[in-house]
């Protein structure tokens, strides 16, 4: 499963080598509609100069704002991050499970803002339902954000400030707004 263009840049540097790598892009979380054709784009231009498949999970915006209602309100990072996580690693491990695919991972760890522990449970549980092996890596770590980052540089990638729901947006807004005041 690929997050964004930038956070799967270091992943897949890290294990093109061992395993036969697949992207499955299934985002239903990221909004506005501009912004999500702006990441999917990016992560386009990640597979083609890396030379790696990629599989296009449909926009499911509906389905997934079924699944956080009644969260909305939550802060970021809070409760309803998790069921967002949930259902985008569950989308991923029904396609891996519906494809025969050995294994299943993530790019939602390279970034810092992200609670790895969380989400490689949630993987783990979810590929051991769809009788995948999930790969709980915490790629942030020994570089990997550093080295996202730079690839991301080098491929001239846009890198996102926002996780990618509406919701998030709002938040990031307000610290936009809030900072230049506070002098930070």
């Amino acid at each position: 499963h690929v997050c964004c263009g930038p956070c799967a840049t270091a992943v897949i540097e890290r294990v093109v080598s061992c395993f036969a790598v697949v992207c499955f892009w299934y985002n239903p979380n990221i909004e506005p509609t501009a912004e999500y054709e702006r990441r999917l784009a990016g992560m386009r231009t990640v597979a083609q100069a890396m030379g790696v498949p990629l599989a296009e999970g449909q926009r499911d915006i509906e389905g997934w704002q079924e699944a956080i209602a009644g969260w909305e309100d939550e802060p970021e990072g809070g409760r309803r991050c998790p069921i967002c996580f949930e259902y985008r690693l569950h989308g991923a491990a029904e396609y891996a499970q519906a494809r025969n695919m050995d294994y299943l991972a993530t790019t939602l760890t390279v970034s810092p803002h992200q609670d790895s522990a969380l989400i490689n449970s949630l993987g783990k549980r979810l590929a051991e339902a769809a009788r995948v092996k999930f790969v709980a890596e915490i790629w942030r770590k020994e570089g990997g954000f550093q080295r996202s980052v730079e690839l991301s540089k080098q491929l001239n990638l846009y890198r996102q400030d926002y996780c990618g729901c509406i919701y998030s947006l709002q938040s990031a807004e307000l610290s936009r707004e809030w900072m230049p005041q506070t002098g930070c």
